[in-house]
């Protein structure tokens, strides 16, 4: 059966005018239990991440930064939100969402973080509307545990994973894979062991065909056992920030051509949710719950 890190939406309300739209983390899972795609057993609430985990990926100061509300201006800033006590709880919370779903994805092919993705975390500070790297973390908890030792980062959001890459830049073990706006956020760019820049306006067959040729070509020489994608659905048409012109069902067919391949090859997948921007939330959350609706297909 399906595992999900179930997160609830952040309690405080953001300043006015805020374009992050929270809600979508309360609509999703209802949405996914209404139309039966998921039954209220298939949610679990994660608790705190254990620090050890975090060592090596991100520096103990920039923890305890975190933990004390220590941020400066010019660092909360960076993230996008009020850094409050209850926002660092959520994240360390999605944080070992993450985690917990590498556990399930390895007994059950695939698991999801109903939050998650927060890929523009760095080492020492956070950007983007992420403190913590999730899906770093999880890989480090992969390979010290040695229940992973080659991990393929697949990040489809229309936004570079620039924390992830240069996180992992020095790592063989890890290969990170950026489908990305090329004129998007963010503006200076990190090196991901693979990088694809799309052009504003990119039509949905252009976008797959794209997908698809690296995707293959990456792992005609790299050789995963283990795979966190990242399915953001910022690519969609109608999403504020995206620039680029992929239907709903064009980034349905993405995540069944993803999925698919990891599931025919038997590779456990962790997907996190990423962005999503479109200015209607039913937009947001049927591209969303597309997602999960492949995986059922697909794994149950």
């Amino acid at each position: 059966m399906f595992k999900i890190a179930f997160h609830p939406i952040y309690v405080h309300p953001l300043p006015e005018g805020h374009r992050f739209p929270m809600e979508k983390y309360d609509l999703l899972p209802r949405q996914l239990q209404h139309e039966g795609t998921a039954d209220p057993d298939d949610f679990f609430a994660p608790n705190l991440i254990d620090l050890k985990w975090l060592e090596g990926i991100h520096s103990d100061e920039y923890v305890k930064k975190l933990q004390q509300l220590k941020l400066s201006r010019s660092e909360e800033r960076q993230t996008g939100f009020p850094v409050t006590k209850e926002l660092v709880e959520r994240e360390f919370r999605i944080v070992e969402g993450t985690r917990l779903c590498t556990e399930y994805a390895l007994r059950d092919g695939v698991a999801f973080n109903s939050a998650g993705g927060t890929h523009h975390a760095f080492r020492d500070r956070g950007e983007g509307f992420c403190l913590l790297n999730d899906q770093a973390v999880a890989a480090n908890y992969l390979l010290r545990t040695g229940k992973a030792n080659s991990i393929l980062i697949v990040d489809l959001d229309v936004h570079q994973g620039n924390g992830t890459a240069a996180i992992f830049e020095q790592e063989a073990n890890v290969f990170t894979f950026s489908v990305h706006g090329e004129h998007n956020y963010p503006l200076r760019k990190e090196k991901s062991s693979r990088d694809v820049g799309l052009p504003d306006g990119i039509s949905t067959a252009d976008y797959l065909e794209t997908v698809e040729f690296h995707l293959n070509d990456i792992l005609n020489d790299f050789h995963p056992d283990f795979v966190f994608y990242q399915c953001g659905v910022d690519i969609i048409e109608t999403d504020k920030l995206g620039r680029l012109n992929v239907s709903i069902s064009g980034c349905r067919r993405r995540d069944e051509l993803v999925l698919s391949r990891f599931k025919d090859l038997s590779i456990p997948v962790v997907c996190t949710m990423g962005g999503g921007y479109s200015k209607e939330i039913r937009h947001i959350v049927e591209a969303h719950a597309n997602t999960y609706r492949v995986a059922k297909s697909l794994y149950f």
